[in-house]
C-alpha cells in the first residue's frame, strides 16, 4: 500500500478484461506511440498480466510495478516478453524509509526482485530498459547518493520523483528540503503547488487514460474518475475522443483551468522540479 495508490481511491477496483484489452489494441495500434500498462494499481497482480505483453507487441510498452511480484520466474519471463521498459519503484534503501511510503512493503523482496530482473535481462540478452524510480520526500533524500550507485551498479536508469500530496494535512513530513524534489511552496501561509497553471495542457492530445472497465478519462491525474469522456464498453475510442464531453472539457481547460480539481495539483507547467 502507498500514500496515494488504489487504496486511496474512491472509485471501484478491479481488472481489466482481456477481450476489451484486445479491442481497444486493435483500434487504436496504428496511432499509439507508447503504451503505459499501468494506472493506481499493481499491474503484476493481474492473472493474466503476461497475455497482456503479448497482445501488446508491435507498441513500445511500459511496465510499472512496486517490485513485489519480481520472482526469478517472473523476471525471467519479463526479459523474454518484449516488453520495452519496466520501472520498479523503489521508495528508500532501507525498511525504515521505504516502509514510511509504502505501508507493509518489504524492500529486501524489492531488493531481490530487482537483481532477479538484472540477472534475467543478462541471461537472455534482453534489450528490456530497467528504470528504478524514487519518490523523493523528507524519509529518503538523504539516500539520493546512494540510489544513484546502487543504480548504475545494476545498469538502470534512474527517476528522481518529486511526490504529489493528496492530503495537504500530512504536507510538512513529506516534502523535502531541496528545493527542486518539492512540487510545492509555501504562500500566504499555506502550501501550494509551484505552478504558474496556464490554460492549456499536452496531456489531453497526448495522454488519456483507459480505466480497467474501459472509462475514458482525460489524464493520470484524475484517479477517481471524476470526468469520464466515454465508455469504450458503449462506444469506439475515436468517437469518444472527438465526442462533446472532451470538446467541453478541453474548452473548459483553455478557459479557467484553475477551476478543475484535478488540474490544481497537476504538473503541466511545473518547471524547475523533477516529476
Amino acid at each position: 500500500e502507498c500514500l496515494s495508490g488504489s487504496d486511496r481511491m474512491l472509485r471501484e477496483r478491479g481488472f481489466m478484461d482481456l477481450t476489451l484489452f484486445e479491442k481497444v489494441i486493435k483500434e487504436l495500434k496504428p496511432y499509439v506511440f507508447n503504451l503505459n500498462l499501468y494506472f493506481q494499481g499493481e499491474p503484476m497482480l493481474h492473472p493474466k498480466f503476461f497475455s497482456f505483453l503479448k497482445k501488446a507487441k508491435g507498441v513500445y510498452t511500459t511496465v510499472s510495478t512496486n517490485g513485489h511480484f519480481l520472482s526469478e520466474d517472473n523476471a525471467n519471463k519479463l526479459a523474454k516478453s518484449g516488453l520495452d521498459r519496466l520501472i520498479i519503484s523503489l521508495d528508500g534503501l532501507d525498511q525504515q524509509s521505504y516502509s514510511s511510503y509504502r505501508v507493509n512493503g518489504n524492500i529486501d523482496l524489492v531488493l531481490q526482485g530487482i537483481r532477479n530482473v538484472a540477472e534475467a535481462k543478462k541471461r537472455h540478452s534482453s534489450r528490456l530498459k530497467l528504470t528504478i524510480q524514487f519518490l523523493v520526500n523528507r524519509n529518503n533524500e538523504h539516500q539520493i547518493d546512494q540510489v544513484k550507485h546502487y543504480a548504475r551498479e545494476i545498469k538502470a536508469s534512474l527517476k528522481l520523483k518529486s511526490m504529489q500530496i493528496i492530503d495537504s494535512g500530512s504536507i510538512e513530513q513529506w516534502l523535502p528540503s531541496a528545493p527542486q524534489f518539492s512540487r510545492y511552496e509555501i504562500k500566504d501561509e499555506h502550501y501550494v503547488i509551484k505552478n504558474p497553471m496556464p490554460d492549456r495542457c499536452a496531456r489531453l492530445w497526448f495522454n488519456p487514460v483507459i480505466t480497467w472497465d474501459g472509462k475514458v478519462l482525460p489524464c493520470c491525474f484524475d484517479k477517481d474518475a471524476q470526468h469520464v469522456m466515454g465508455d469504450l464498453n458503449e462506444d469506439s475510442f475515436r468517437d469518444i475522443w472527438d465526442g462533446p464531453r472532451y470538446r467541453l472539457f478541453r474548452k473548459a481547460v483553455f478557459s479557467d483551468r484553475k477551476l478543475i480539481e484535478i488540474c490544481r495539483n497537476c504538473t503541466s507547467g511545473l518547471s524547475g522540479v523533477r516529476y
